[in-house]
């Protein structure tokens, strides 16, 4: 029987569950607060410059891959991929730095050159990394969460003790290169914990790193959301943009409807990719899951503050993606996981797509795209944001040799008080809940409400996590359960 269903958010979780469920025969509609889709994927345009505004990574092409394939498409059939080489760029001090290239072999010769022996133990890592990676993808990230034994297969329990050890140890006990190590830690952030709170496990991503390499979606990584809308449209999707959900309406515990800008949309079924937290805040405090201490105590991956720049020249020294590590990670870490504060001498990455991609800037100009990790729930100011800008802009300059302050055409910020206006998102983080042992697979918030029959959930503070790949996962998941519940009545 066709369902009427309701999605709230259109983000790539939201995009996902809809293709799925419209394929499916049902008569799916997306609500959408912005007047763009593609919740934190959006895109800013602006003086001849492009920059996506949130991600900017593309890694794990497999998973995006098999999610066309299961409508007989592929990415070709939307966007062209093209391999970044090198993938990214480390800097650990002035004119100091190491490049990550676009294969294992190119990677085992740079490890080697930093560290006598270190290529061999770079194999044995990688060897175990990968076996990792398969093992996630075949046996456990498309599994809805509902219960441990998930998690228990005869793979799994080969690699027991990879769920209780960490990756900093594991790296550490193999590199006494600090860079190196830094390097190898890099990968479990998109995770959105510290790698000293990582299970060892998530090495996989390691592999999705090293292994499968950087891409980059030409025009940006918004071609992908184009993508996924056209794809939903295709399949008969509505979207409705400026459309902001008020409420749920509840009726003997079934999700009837949404209040949308004040009117009622009816529906048989209710799916959110928004904000978590903030969905439950749409219904009746008896009808939420999960309390504001339970979400109190949960450790949520970073926010962020985001800077978009036009420059009026060509930059040196610096490659499409860029991490600045040449200031103390631990003491950066502590000020976002252990006392949240404003960080005294920031990490930072900058991405810039003009190096790759012509159409993101002007003739002789670069679009550059910054990042700060921050704690959630930081003040935020126009004040502190110029302060923070001025910081990496002078790093920027020292670091890679060259002077840009007065090349810049414009600036753009976003930050925590954005994350929560445009977003809603809890304590204005980035990247949803992260990825720890006590905050993986069925530990974290469920897909399926336990008080509303028909009110589900996706995107990242559900399952499997943080990140875009994890996200058209959590699509499909969302949508599969949907599609149980529906066969069985």
């Amino acid at each position: 029987m066709r369902k009427k269903i309701n999605i709230i958010g259109s983000g790539f979780s939201s995009l996902a569950a809809a293709s799925y469920l419209a394929k499916a025969g049902h008569q799916v509609s997306i609500f959408e607060k912005n007047k763009t889709v593609g919740g934190r994927a959006r895109q800013l345009k602006k003086d001849g410059f492009t920059f996506d505004i949130g991600p900017s990574w593309y890694w794990m092409p497999d998973v995006f891959e098999r999610f066309f394939n299961d409508f007989d498409k592929t990415t070709s059939d939307y966007y062209q991929l093209e391999k970044l080489s090198p993938a990214y760029r480390v800097y650990f001090g002035k004119n100091d730095y190491v490049k990550i290239d676009d294969s294992l072999e190119k990677i085992y010769k740079t490890f080697e050159k930093e560290e006598s022996g270190s290529s061999k133990k770079l194999k044995h890592f990688m060897c175990n990394a990968k076996s990792n990676y398969d093992i996630a993808i075949k046996d456990l990230v498309y599994k809805p969460g509902l219960s441990i034994f998930e998690l228990i297969t005869p793979k799994t329990i080969l690699k027991i003790n990879q769920f209780f050890s960490t990756i900093k140890k594991d790296v550490r006990k193999s590199f006494k290169n600090n860079r190196l190590a830094q390097i190898l830690e890099f990968p479990v952030l998109f995770l959105g914990a510290k790698p000293s709170d990582t299970p060892s496990f998530y090495s996989f991503m390691n592999y999705a790193d090293f292994g499968l390499g950087t891409f980059y979606p030409k025009k940006g990584m918004y071609q992908v959301i184009l993508a996924l809308k056209s794809l939903a449209k295709e399949l008969g999707v509505k979207f409705y943009t400026n459309s902001n959900v008020e409420s749920i309406d509840i009726n003997n515990g079934h999700a009837t409807a949404l209040i949308v800008n004040g009117k009622k949309e009816a529906c048989d079924l209710v799916l959110s990719g928004a904000d978590y937290h903030h969905t439950e805040k749409l219904i009746k405090k008896k009808y939420r899951q999960y309390s504001e201490k339970y979400w109190e105590k949960k450790v949520f991956a970073p926010s962020s503050l985001l800077f978009y720049v036009g420059f009026n020249k060509k930059l040196t020294n610096i490659d499409h993606h860029n991490l600045f590590f040449d200031v103390d990670f631990d003491t950066h870490a502590k000020a976002i996981y252990n006392n949240p504060t404003w960080p005294k001498n920031p990490l930072f990455y900058a991405n810039f797509p003009s190096i790759t991609d012509k159409s993101c800037a002007p003739d002789g100009c670069e679009a550059g795209f910054f990042l700060i990790p921050l704690a959630p729930g930081l003040e935020d100011s126009n004040s502190l944001r110029q302060n923070y800008f001025d910081k990496i802009i002078e790093r920027l300059e020292i670091i890679t040799s060259q002077n840009v302050k007065n090349n810049i055409i414009f600036m753009e910020s976003f930050g925590v008080d954005d994350f929560i206006k445009d977003y809603n998102s809890y304590k204005g983080n980035a990247y949803g809940m992260a990825n720890t042992l006590l905050q993986t697979a069925f530990l974290r918030p469920n897909l399926k409400s336990k008080k509303v029959k028909n009110l589900y959930f996706t995107g990242q503070l559900t399952v499997p996590g943080p990140g875009v790949p994890p996200s058209l996962i959590s699509g499909k998941l969302a949508s599969d359960l949907i599609l149980k519940k529906i066969d069985k009545h």
